[in-house]
Protein backbone atom coordinates (compact mmCIF):
# COMPACT_ATOMS: atom_id res chain seq x y z
CA UNK A 1 0.00 0.00 0.00
CA UNK A 2 0.98 3.60 -0.72
CA UNK A 3 0.23 6.98 1.81
CA UNK A 4 -3.22 8.25 1.46
CA UNK A 5 -3.52 11.04 -1.20
CA UNK A 6 -2.92 14.48 0.66
CA UNK A 7 -0.20 13.14 2.68
CA UNK A 8 2.21 16.09 2.94
CA UNK A 9 5.53 14.43 4.49
CA UNK A 10 6.38 11.01 5.63
CA UNK A 11 5.50 10.01 9.42
CA UNK A 12 7.42 8.06 11.80
CA UNK A 13 5.26 4.99 13.02
CA UNK A 14 4.07 4.18 16.46
CA UNK A 15 4.42 0.19 17.20
CA UNK A 16 3.11 -1.14 20.45
CA UNK A 17 3.38 -4.55 20.19
CA UNK A 18 5.38 -7.24 18.12
CA UNK A 19 7.28 -4.65 16.47
CA UNK A 20 9.12 -3.02 19.55
CA UNK A 21 12.41 -3.86 19.54
CA UNK A 22 13.21 -7.62 20.80
CA UNK A 23 9.64 -8.53 19.91
CA UNK A 24 9.67 -10.97 16.76
CA UNK A 25 9.03 -8.66 14.31
CA UNK A 26 11.15 -6.14 15.26
CA UNK A 27 13.97 -8.00 13.70
CA UNK A 28 11.97 -8.79 10.43
CA UNK A 29 10.53 -5.12 9.61
CA UNK A 30 12.08 -2.18 10.95
CA UNK A 31 15.53 -2.90 12.17
CA UNK A 32 17.76 -2.13 9.49
CA UNK A 33 15.28 0.79 8.24
CA UNK A 34 15.04 2.79 10.78
CA UNK A 35 16.64 5.91 11.33
CA UNK A 36 15.54 6.49 15.07
CA UNK A 37 13.51 4.80 17.46
CA UNK A 38 12.68 6.20 20.83
CA UNK A 39 10.01 5.49 23.51
CA UNK A 40 6.57 6.97 23.37
CA UNK A 41 2.73 6.40 24.40
CA UNK A 42 -0.32 6.71 22.97
CA UNK A 43 -3.21 8.79 24.47
CA UNK A 44 -7.14 7.75 23.78
CA UNK A 45 -6.26 4.19 23.45
CA UNK A 46 -6.73 0.48 24.94
CA UNK A 47 -4.63 -2.44 24.25
CA UNK A 48 -5.96 -5.58 23.80
CA UNK A 49 -4.77 -8.70 24.02
CA UNK A 50 -5.21 -10.65 20.32
CA UNK A 51 -3.79 -14.21 19.20
CA UNK A 52 0.10 -13.58 19.78
CA UNK A 53 -0.21 -9.87 19.10
CA UNK A 54 -1.90 -6.77 20.53
CA UNK A 55 -4.56 -4.72 19.13
CA UNK A 56 -4.88 -0.86 19.61
CA UNK A 57 -8.74 0.42 20.35
CA UNK A 58 -9.48 3.68 20.69
CA UNK A 59 -10.74 4.25 24.07
CA UNK A 60 -9.83 6.14 27.07
CA UNK A 61 -6.19 4.73 28.25
CA UNK A 62 -2.58 4.80 26.83
CA UNK A 63 -0.49 2.60 25.25
CA UNK A 64 3.33 2.93 25.57
CA UNK A 65 5.21 1.99 22.57
CA UNK A 66 8.11 4.03 20.55
CA UNK A 67 8.34 6.18 17.50
CA UNK A 68 9.98 5.00 15.16
CA UNK A 69 11.34 7.26 12.48
CA UNK A 70 12.09 5.66 9.08
CA UNK A 71 15.67 5.67 7.21
CA UNK A 72 14.35 8.20 4.21
CA UNK A 73 15.75 6.26 1.62
CA UNK A 74 13.85 3.03 2.32
CA UNK A 75 10.48 4.74 3.75
CA UNK A 76 8.20 3.62 0.92
CA UNK A 77 9.30 -0.25 1.36
CA UNK A 78 8.86 -0.26 5.00
CA UNK A 79 5.21 1.34 4.74
CA UNK A 80 4.54 -1.23 2.21
CA UNK A 81 5.51 -4.47 4.63
CA UNK A 82 4.18 -3.01 7.33
CA UNK A 83 0.78 -1.98 5.89
CA UNK A 84 1.03 -5.90 4.48
CA UNK A 85 2.00 -7.69 8.00
CA UNK A 86 -1.09 -5.63 9.15
CA UNK A 87 -3.51 -6.47 6.67
CA UNK A 88 -4.18 -2.93 5.75
CA UNK A 89 -5.69 -2.43 2.56
CA UNK A 90 -7.07 0.95 2.39
CA UNK A 91 -8.54 3.43 4.52
CA UNK A 92 -12.04 1.62 5.39
CA UNK A 93 -11.66 -1.22 3.24
CA UNK A 94 -13.53 -3.91 4.99
CA UNK A 95 -10.51 -6.71 4.30
CA UNK A 96 -8.55 -4.51 7.15
CA UNK A 97 -7.63 -6.18 10.16
CA UNK A 98 -6.14 -2.81 11.08
CA UNK A 99 -6.73 0.94 10.23
CA UNK A 100 -3.57 3.18 9.57
CA UNK A 101 -4.35 6.33 10.99
CA UNK A 102 -2.60 9.66 12.38
CA UNK A 103 -2.21 10.15 15.64
CA UNK A 104 -0.56 12.65 17.97
CA UNK A 105 2.08 10.46 20.58
CA UNK A 106 4.09 11.99 23.29
CA UNK A 107 8.04 11.41 23.49
CA UNK A 108 10.15 10.78 26.59
CA UNK A 109 10.79 14.45 26.68
CA UNK A 110 7.13 15.48 26.79
CA UNK A 111 7.24 16.69 23.06
CA UNK A 112 3.94 15.21 20.37
CA UNK A 113 5.21 13.60 17.43
CA UNK A 114 2.28 12.91 14.21
CA UNK A 115 2.56 9.45 13.59
CA UNK A 116 0.87 6.24 11.68
CA UNK A 117 -0.52 4.05 14.48
CA UNK A 118 -1.97 0.79 13.40
CA UNK A 119 -5.80 0.52 15.16
CA UNK A 120 -7.78 -2.08 15.35
CA UNK A 121 -10.09 -2.15 12.78
CA UNK A 122 -14.25 -1.28 13.20
CA UNK A 123 -15.28 -4.73 13.15
CA UNK A 124 -12.48 -5.91 15.30
CA UNK A 125 -12.53 -3.45 17.85
CA UNK A 126 -15.89 -3.56 17.88
CA UNK A 127 -15.48 -7.51 19.07
CA UNK A 128 -13.03 -6.68 21.25
CA UNK A 129 -14.60 -4.09 23.17
CA UNK A 130 -17.69 -6.90 23.50
CA UNK A 131 -15.52 -9.79 24.27
CA UNK A 132 -12.15 -8.55 24.32
CA UNK A 133 -9.34 -8.74 26.84
CA UNK A 134 -7.60 -4.97 27.96
CA UNK A 135 -3.85 -5.33 28.79
CA UNK A 136 -2.75 -3.79 32.19
CA UNK A 137 -0.97 -0.55 32.18
CA UNK A 138 -1.22 -0.63 28.08
CA UNK A 139 2.29 -2.15 27.25
CA UNK A 140 2.73 -5.36 25.61
CA UNK A 141 6.52 -5.73 26.65
CA UNK A 142 5.05 -5.43 30.67
CA UNK A 143 2.02 -7.97 29.93
CA UNK A 144 3.41 -11.08 31.07
CA UNK A 145 4.48 -9.83 34.55
CA UNK A 146 0.73 -7.92 35.06
CA UNK A 147 -1.24 -11.14 34.20
CA UNK A 148 1.14 -13.18 36.43
CA UNK A 149 0.50 -10.51 38.92
CA UNK A 150 -3.18 -10.88 38.50
CA UNK A 151 -3.23 -14.77 38.45
CA UNK A 152 -0.54 -15.68 40.99
CA UNK A 153 -1.43 -14.12 44.48
CA UNK A 154 0.63 -15.03 47.78
CA UNK A 155 -2.45 -17.24 48.73
CA UNK A 156 -3.04 -18.80 45.45
CA UNK A 157 -1.33 -21.90 44.34
CA UNK A 158 1.70 -21.68 41.79
CA UNK A 159 0.36 -22.13 38.45
CA UNK A 160 0.96 -25.67 36.62
CA UNK A 161 3.82 -25.89 34.03
CA UNK A 162 2.57 -27.79 30.96
CA UNK A 163 4.97 -30.28 29.61
CA UNK A 164 5.65 -31.41 26.70
CA UNK A 165 5.45 -34.80 25.57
Amino acid sequence: MRPERGTAAALPFFVYGTLRPGERNHGLFPRGRTARQEPARLAGALLYDGPGYPYAVEAPGVIVGELVTAAPEVYGELLCVLDQLEEYEAPGDPRNVYERAVRDVLRADGTTARAWVYLAAPRVARELRTRGRPIAGGDWLARAVHAHRAVVSPSSPAPAVPRRP
